[in-house]
């Protein structure tokens, strides 16, 4: 179900239909002066707006998409390290050495233990500058973390389990993997992020905005047939709300 804020947008759309219509019904009465408000212009307005809440949508969509793709690319990341520190353990390797893995399995742990962190809330819906932050710095410690290591299996020479996801190439893949997620996110975002403002400036901008727009229109018609005329109270029933989703 879609936000009460994406709801507002389509309503907002709807209704400037509704107004192109009694417009277009006012035969050669409607002949407004202000170039923004012919027919001809509504309808260009019109169209704009649809392609940006369509292109807002599948942004929406690709960024939800980009989100679960990191979510799983990390989801296994705390397991993994505890596994890797048997495997360690199981090899022979010295205390030093496996205190040293410990300790940033440790940090591992903790980077994916906070359960009310932003990590676990994050949606396209409710991203904001602040979350956006925050999450990214989590998900790059823990890459971090896991790259950490690696350099010290490398070291033990012990260190050489049968399971492939185990081995230090495959380690190294993976945290390659880890890097790519996070650019996907990133690049994801900041499309994303782009297509708000366009639809915004396409729907809100306080002179060219489709909802300004719409102002103009109602006060037109009321200054061509009166305020207690049929055609006012056509277009005054049409509801234009400036709202906006935030990143």
């Amino acid at each position: 179900m879609g936000s009460k804020a994406e709801t507002g947008h389509i309503k907002n759309l709807a209704h400037f239909e509704d107004l192109i219509s009694y417009c277009q019904s006012y035969g050669s009465d409607y002949n407004p002066s202000n170039s923004q408000l012919t027919v001809a212009q509504l309808q260009a307005t019109y169209a704009a707006a649809q392609t940006a809440l369509s292109t807002f949508k599948t942004q929406k969509t690709s960024f939800d998409n980009a989100i679960n793709d990191r979510r799983d690319a990390f989801v296994d990341i705390k397991p993994l390290s505890t596994r890797i520190i048997n495997a360690l353990i199981a090899s022979g390797a010295s205390k030093l050495t496996i205190d040293d893995a410990k300790g940033v399995n440790k940090k591992v742990q903790g980077m994916s233990s906070k359960k009310n962190t932003k990590d676990t809330e994050e949606t396209a819906d409710t991203m904001t500058p602040r979350s956006i932050s925050t999450s990214q710095q989590s998900y790059d410690r823990m890459k971090d973390h896991l790259a950490n290591m690696i350099p010290i299996l490398e070291q033990a020479s012990h260190y050489d389990p049968n399971e492939n996801d185990l081995k230090v190439p495959q380690l190294k893949t993976r945290v390659n993997e880890l890097e790519s997620s996070k650019t996907a996110w990133v690049d994801a975002h900041t499309i994303y992020s782009n297509a708000i403002r366009e639809r915004n400036n396409v729907l809100y901008h306080p002179d060219n905005g489709l909802t300004a727009i719409a102002m103009k229109v109602k006060t037109y018609v009321k200054s061509i047939y009166g305020s207690r005329s049929h055609q006012f109270k056509q277009v005054r029933m049409l509801a234009f709300k400036s709202q906006k989703s935030e990143l």
